[in-house]
Formats: C-alpha cells, sequence, structure tokens
C-alpha cells in the first residue's frame, strides 16, 4: 500500500480512496489505445442507455455542474462520439446522442472496464468480489 501510517491505513475513507486510484492505474493504459478516458467511457456509457438524456440530465445523473458537464460533451463531440441535437418542444435543452464512433467505443469500452475490475479483484475468490460489489451497491444506493 503506502508508507502511511496504520490508523490512517485502516480508515475506509483511505481503502475507497486507493481502491480508486488503483482501479484507475490499471484501466487507464487499457483505455488509451481507444483514445478515451475513463471520464470519457463513463459519459458515453451515460448517454449510451435508454432514451436520450440532456446535459443537464446527464450532470445531475453523475454529480457535476452544467458548465463541467458542457466541456465534458465538448470533448466528445470533437472527437465525433457523440452530437447534441434540439429536444422536442424545448429549443433550449440539448439531447446528447452517440454517433456510431461513440457507441463502438461504448461497448469497447465496457470490455475494458470489466478487464481492469477484474484485475483489481483478482486477490479476491470470486464470491468476495461479489461481496464487495454487493455491499459498495448498498453504501452507495443508501443516498
Amino acid at each position: 500500500m503506502s508508507s502511511a501510517p496504520l490508523a490512517v491505513t485502516q480508515r475506509l475513507g483511505y481503502l475507497l480512496k486507493h481502491a480508486q486510484l488503483r482501479l484507475a492505474e490499471l484501466a487507464e493504459p487499457l483505455y488509451a489505445p481507444l483514445g478515451v478516458t475513463g471520464r470519457q467511457l463513463a459519459l458515453l456509457t451515460l448517454f449510451g442507455e435508454g432514451p436520450a438524456q440532456s446535459q443537464q440530465d446527464g450532470a445531475a445523473r453523475l454529480g457535476v455542474d452544467r458548465t463541467t458537464m458542457v466541456a465534458l460533451v465538448d470533448e466528445l463531440e470533437a472527437k465525433g462520439l457523440v452530437r447534441r441535437e434540439v429536444a422536442p418542444g424545448d429549443r433550449r435543452k440539448r439531447l446528447v446522442m452517440l454517433t456510431p464512433e461513440g457507441e463502438r467505443l461504448r461497448e469497447a469500452g465496457a470490455e475494458v472496464t470489466r478487464k481492469a475490475e477484474a484485475l483489481l479483484l483478482e486477490p479476491l475468490s470470486a464470491e468476495d468480489a461479489e461481496r464487495l460489489r454487493a455491499a459498495l451497491h448498498q453504501v452507495v444506493r443508501a443516498e
């Protein structure tokens, strides 16, 4: 882990943060050949599921401010991965739609993400890995 004192390394916040950092460390090199970051793949996943969503809806679902969301969608649009369309019935609202290339990358990214998660969870048994996922899901959903 690190040279931090045991009292610190036993704290849940420390463990969660360092687990996330380790996952990013494993995933980002796998995302690099795709030409996107983990954050960009998260947006492709968000906007690629279900009916079209607005930038505002996406920002609310991910807990980011609108200005940040606009910048993130701008990045994806510049790469040709998404396009914005005017929402029917509300000219001020922009729906974010994946392009065919965006959809291809979303699918490839999902596979790469599964691979990175498997690497992170490799030290655990399959049962322990599933219990960890289930417990974290309960904690996150308890909001």
